[in-house]
């Protein structure tokens, strides 16, 4: 999509750096101090366009597991660094910079000669001593970070100084460790910028790649906005929940009312100008997209896609999803919208493709695929895979691995382990040079590269696998000592996964259980088929409150999580319309008495509520094992259940069945009879530390933090199975009709043998 613009009088602005200068001091460190004089580097500010206006000091904390780093950080050897990478949004300049470490060390380090360095882009800020008295114990420590080395984007590293002797020693002894937990935080004091109103910094300041938060961005409508400005809605919350990926999006609805403090999406059209009073724009005069200052905060800005009617303004929102980097100027005239290309199901560019072999060079930077050392972090290639894959008693998806290592001169135990979610896939062993018999042509290749190319055939067995999984590669060099004094570490060891291995799910069936609630938590699925949601339509009760809005907006975020790609084909509808998008899968949103398709599908769903009365449907687990042993069918397997019913005011939950509409197509209920409970829906989809179950089954209540499985029942199958893997799969789940078929099998064999028997002794007896 090329959208077509003509900008606004502002014009196309040249973008200049802002550069604040900050004392420079002496920042102590547990009894080393450190005295900072490079004045050179440039405080954190983006490289956006930037007034200087500064305003009350802000702050905000990370920890480094928000930063990414799932693990703790350990730090081993003699000499051993791991870091942690964080940022600063362009709409921030720091004036501070804390880092809170939890952390310990080993007892037998010598205390004169160990130190942990706390660097910074490179540059130390601090070095901690680390005294026996402390050793072995969880310790925290704030160590202070000079402003004037944090910039945009910056690395800080923990590095592990250690010696446990005065004499010769190993260097990978076991006494030689430190660990730094991620429960470690990063406190950042800032003082906020006004940021120069133009489009071409799309999507900065509403979302900012550099910051690690979650992303919280206000939505604001006129009353009771029409469908299809809750179509334009859910472009952008599902463009903005795919930019804001791990981070996880949420979208408070306003109606009315712009937000009195931060960054805000608008919606409205020229007769709902008047209604949205505090702005002062022109009318619009077509389908326009606006970026201004927030009028309640000199710091916040608003991006206002207008247009004289409903049409235009969704042709605006359109133009944001798809094409924002081609946007400029303060406001931008969307002229033309191409259309649209057609999504086939499985696209979504977030996940594996199914039609072909993929790259692993294609799911990552090229620069992970390459470590050193004789102990190197782990190689980590994420796998995003299509939630319906069938896999039952297969080998798994081929895996092609090419990679390459340093070949040592001696060596006995150097591998390369693979393995999957944790789990060993397949460990290779890496073979020293005298262990090659190599011919001259490998010994004059190692003279021109020091890596040795290899390459392994392997199935990663998917019964393992999780729609986000991690396929892991983990290089271990012996270290073979040579004797006191003698034994140095020569970080000269590589490897490499080479960026053409392929992972191929091709041969793989879409085919899976439904309804299934952990599906949706985790992907969106199956409305997420299609990447653009073409085949899907959103039912919205008759009155729409902010608290509803915004549960719409955060599970479409969701959505775009899931497929990278904005929800342009979505259509929402309310419930007298049903019928016509009976093809559809369908996404039901309910509050108290306001959705009539609650009461009209009463028998087809697993709760239901009158009044202040609650229904909710629970499985069997007796029949369930019953069905293992009986040709019984799903629909006799629902009709023996138990009903729970309790009075309450807003007990949220989650709902998925078969839509009544038609036989392979789904509906997920999110309902809340208190609709400002909806949220708690919404946040348990996200998830969290907080959790300690997950939404799953066919229906899943939400009490507060604490999550509720009542129903698990999958009565019908959505995807295509070939003929003879779908009778094998039946016959699997009913032994009595298995136990016919190997009578009848053993009858035509018996028959067939006696027929051929005759047939020889009539031939013998003529």
């Amino acid at each position: 999509m090329s959208p077509i613009f003509s900008a606004g009088s502002d014009g196309r602005c040249i973008r200049y750096a802002l550069l604040l200068l900050v004392c420079c001091g002496v920042y102590p460190g547990s009894g080393n101090a450190v005295t900072q004089t490079d004045n050179r580097s440039s405080p954190a500010v983006g490289t956006s366009q930037a007034q200087v206006i500064v305003g009350d000091k802000n702050s905000y904390s990370l920890t480094f597991k928000q930063l990414g780093r799932r693990d703790p950080l350990y730090l081993r050897g003699v000499e051993s660094t791991d870091s942690v990478d964080f940022g600063i949004p362009a709409d921030q300049v720091v004036t501070g910079v804390q880092v809170v470490l939890h952390y310990g060390y080993s007892a037998l380090m010598l205390p004169e000669l160990s130190q942990i360095n706390v660097l910074v882009n490179d540059k130390v800020a601090v070095s901690l001593p680390l005294p026996r008295e402390q050793a072995g114990k969880d310790l925290e420590k704030v160590v202070e970070i000079p402003a004037r080395l944090i910039t945009d984007f910056n690395r800080l590293d923990l590095q592990l100084i250690g010696h446990y002797t005065m004499q010769c020693e190993d260097p990978l002894h076991s006494s030689l460790w430190a660990r730094v937990g991620n429960d470690s935080q990063l406190n950042i004091q800032y003082s906020p910028i006004a940021l120069k109103n133009d489009l071409a910094l799309l999507p900065v300041p509403f979302f900012d790649r550099h910051d690690a938060r979650p992303l919280v961005l206000p939505f604001v409508f006129d009353a009771n906005p029409s469908p299809a400005k809750l179509e334009a809605a859910a472009a952008i919350a599902s463009k903005f929940g795919a930019l804001a990926s791990y981070r996880t999006a949420t979208f408070p609805a306003s109606v009315g009312q712009l937000p009195a403090k931060g960054n805000a999406i608008v919606f409205v059209t020229h007769r709902e100008t008047l209604a949205l009073g505090e702005l002062s724009s022109n009318p619009a005069s077509g389908p326009s997209v606006t970026m201004m200052t927030n009028p309640n905060d000199p710091y916040g800005k608003l991006l206002v896609i207008s247009g004289r009617n409903d049409a235009e303004l969704k042709t605006a929102a359109m133009a944001v999803a798809l094409g924002s980097q081609s946007l400029s100027g303060a406001t931008a005239l969307i002229d033309h919208l191409d259309p649209l290309p057609v999504r086939v199901p499985y696209d979504a560019p977030n996940w594996l493709p199914t039609d072909r072999p993929v790259k692993l060079g294609e799911l990552v930077d090229a620069r992970i695929l390459h470590v050193s050392g004789y102990s190197p972090e782990d190689i980590i290639i994420p796998l995003r895979l299509p939630p319906d894959l069938f896999e039952w008693r297969g080998r798994g998806a081929p895996l092609l691995l090419k990679y390459r290592y340093t070949p040592q001169q001696f060596s006995t135990n150097s591998a390369l382990l693979v393995h999957l979610n944790d789990h060993l896939v397949r460990s290779m062993q890496l073979p020293s040079i005298p262990n090659l018999n190599g011919s001259p042509d490998l010994l004059e290749w190692l003279k021109k590269d020091d890596s040795l190319p290899r390459e392994a055939s392997m199935y990663l067995p998917l019964g393992i696998a999780t729609y986000e999984s991690q396929l892991q590669m983990r290089y271990l060099y012996d270290y073979v000592k040579q004797g006191e004094c003698r034994d140095v570490i020569v970080e000269d060891m590589r490897g490499q996964i080479e960026g053409d291995s392929t992972l191929d799910l091709s041969g793989l069936d879409h085919y899976t259980a439904m309804p299934d609630l952990g599906k949706f938590r985790d992907s969106g699925f199956p409305f997420t088929r299609l990447a653009d949601l073409s085949e899907t339509a959103v039912v919205m009760p008759d009155t729409q409150e902010p608290a509803t809005l915004s549960a719409f907006l955060t599970v479409l975020g969701r959505f775009g999580e899931s497929t990278g790609y904005p929800a342009t084909g979505l259509q929402v509808i309310q419930a007298r319309d049903v019928e016509a998008v009976s093809d559809k899968d369908l996404l039901v949103f309910a509050t108290g008495n306001d959705q009539p398709l609650l009461k009209q599908w009463a028998d087809a769903s697993p709760a239901r509520s009158e009044g202040s009365r609650h229904f909710f449907d629970l499985s069997d687990l007796a029949l369930r094992i019953h069905d293992w042993f009986s040709p019984a069918s799903e629909a006799a397997l629902r009709k023996t259940r138990t009903t729970l019913a309790w009075s309450g005011r807003g007990t949220p939950y989650l709902a998925g069945f078969e839509s009544p509409l038609k036989s392979g197509r789904s509906v997920v209920v999110v309902s809340s009879s208190d609709p400002a409970r909806l949220g708690e829906v919404t946040a348990a989809m996200i998830g969290g530390d907080d959790y300690k179950d997950l939404i799953q089954g066919s229906l899943a209540v939400i009490q507060d933090k604490q999550i509720t499985t009542l129903a698990a029942d999958q009565p019908y199958y959505v995807g295509h199975l070939g003929w003879f893997r779908h009778l094998q799969l039946l016959l699997s789940r009913h032994l009595s009709g298995m136990l016919l078929a190997v009578l009848i099998g053993f009858v035509l064999l018996c028959a067939l043998i006696f027929l051929g028997l005759r047939a020889q002794a009539k031939r013998r007896l003529s």
